[in-house]
């Protein structure tokens, strides 16, 4: 079963949307047998790690992952454990060797309550926009389908905010088909570059950046903080 999180304490508020794609922007997914094992390596390191996986998507070339930890810090060391495995794996299946992925992942924090749903639709969007299918829901690799549709699938855990779309489970799901139609392209942007972090000015105050990683601050640093236009100062 996926973890859920419990809450630390950024006001409730710090996500990760983490991005990765292939070396030259190579495949790295070929069929379904390796959709299913990175799906499963997922799934396996949210327990180990203890990360709730909110929204995902798994295209030919690349993944998107929206996530909640309790201890950031432990973000760099588990997603290069989910890339070492992979690779492994994508070696030794197809017998190839050298970088598979296009260095190291991207991580941009974003604030849960002001941007988790937008985010979500832009990365259960992506098969749409590529034009793989018509409907986000009807892809196989991605979280659409769970809120959309109710798909149970070994990955996804329930958005905190997902109540909000209505008083019954029919009712969120007809009211989350109707948001990822609606998708708003303006919004769309503010996830499109991964390296500036997504909240309010008083969210993005609170953040650190480490070794080119953001994590929250903590009392008597006096490292680089993060402006309102997401650049240090």
């Amino acid at each position: 079963m996926p973890y859920t999180a419990r809450k630390h304490q950024l006001n409730l508020s710090l996500l990760y949307h983490i991005f990765n794609q292939g070396h030259n922007r190579g495949m790295i997914f070929h069929d379904d047998e390796d959709c299913q094992f990175f799906i499963h390596l997922l799934a396996d390191y949210a327990t180990i790690g203890k990360l709730s996986i909110y929204h995902w998507v798994l295209m030919p070339n690349h993944y998107h992952v929206v996530l909640e930890l309790d201890e950031p810090t432990k973000i760099s060391s588990l997603m290069a454990g989910i890339g070492r495995s992979y690779a492994c794996y994508h070696h030794r299946k197809y017998h190839s060797a050298g970088t598979l992925w296009q260095g190291r992942f991207k991580s941009q924090p974003i604030q849960k309550e002001l941007y988790l749903n937008a985010c979500g639709r832009y990365i259960e969007r992506n098969p749409v926009k590529a034009g793989v299918v018509g409907m986000a829901w009807d892809y196989l690799y991605s979280s659409a389908a769970y809120y959309a549709l109710g798909k149970q699938d070994c990955l996804t855990v329930q958005s905190p905010l997902f109540d909000d779309f209505g008083e019954t489970i029919e009712s969120r799901r007809q009211k989350y088909q109707e948001f990822l139609l609606a998708f708003d392209s303006d919004k769309d942007t503010l996830f499109e570059n991964v390296e500036f972090p997504r909240g309010s000015a008083e969210f993005k105050k609170r953040l650190l950046k480490e070794n080119g990683r953001y994590f929250p601050r903590r009392k008597g640093r006096t490292r680089a903080r993060v402006g309102y236009n997401g650049e240090e100062s």
